[in-house]
C-alpha cells in the first residue's frame, strides 16, 4: 500500500498561505507552480481544506487565503481534513480464509496494533502545528 500524497501537498500548500503577505490571495497556478503539479491537483486539495474550514477560496476574486491562525491549525487538523475517506494509515485486508491457522486470527492480532501505530502518528501530529513548519521553512535545519 502506497501512502497518499495529499497530506504532504496539503501541508505544502498551507505552508505557502501561512507565507504570503496577510491580504495577499494565491492563485492555484502558484502553488501549483510551488508543488511542481498540475493545478487541478491543487483545485481539489483546497475543496477538502475548504470543506474543514481551514482556507477560503476567492474564485472571483482568483485566489485563497487561510482562515485558522498557522499557531493553532496543526498537522492532525490538516490529516483529517484531506485523508477523511482513507483516515486509518493502515488497512487490514477482508476475508482472510477462515480455515487457516493465520487467516482465522491474523485481523484480531495486527488490530490493536495497527491502532496503537495510528495514535501514535495523530499524537504526533497534533504535537505540530503549521507556524512550525513555516518557521522550519524559513529556518531550514543543515
Amino acid at each position: 500500500m502506497q501512502i497518499s500524497s495529499r497530506f504532504s501537498v496539503a501541508v505544502h500548500v498551507l505552508t505557502l498561505l501561512a507565507a504570503a503577505v496577510p491580504g495577499e490571495l494565491l492563485t492555484s497556478d502558484r502553488m501549483a507552480g510551488s508543488v511542481n503539479t498540475n493545478p487541478v491537483v491543487i483545485r481539489r486539495i483546497l475543496g477538502q481544506l475548504k470543506q474543514a474550514g481551514l482556507v477560503e477560496v476567492r474564485a472571483a476574486a482568483g485566489g485563497t487565503y487561510l482562515r485558522r491562525d498557522p499557531a493553532t491549525l496543526t498537522l492532525l487538523d490538516v490529516y483529517r481534513a484531506v485523508e477523511a475517506a482513507e483516515p486509518q494509515l493502515f488497512s487490514i485486508h477482508e476475508h482472510p480464509n477462515p480455515h487457516c491457522l493465520v487467516g482465522r486470527t491474523i485481523q484480531a492480532v495486527l488490530d490493536s496494533t495497527l491502532q496503537r501505530a495510528q495514535t501514535a502518528l495523530e499524537q504526533e501530529l497534533a504535537a505540530t502545528t503549521l507556524a512550525q513548519v513555516l518557521a522550519g521553512v524559513r529556518e531550514p535545519v543543515s
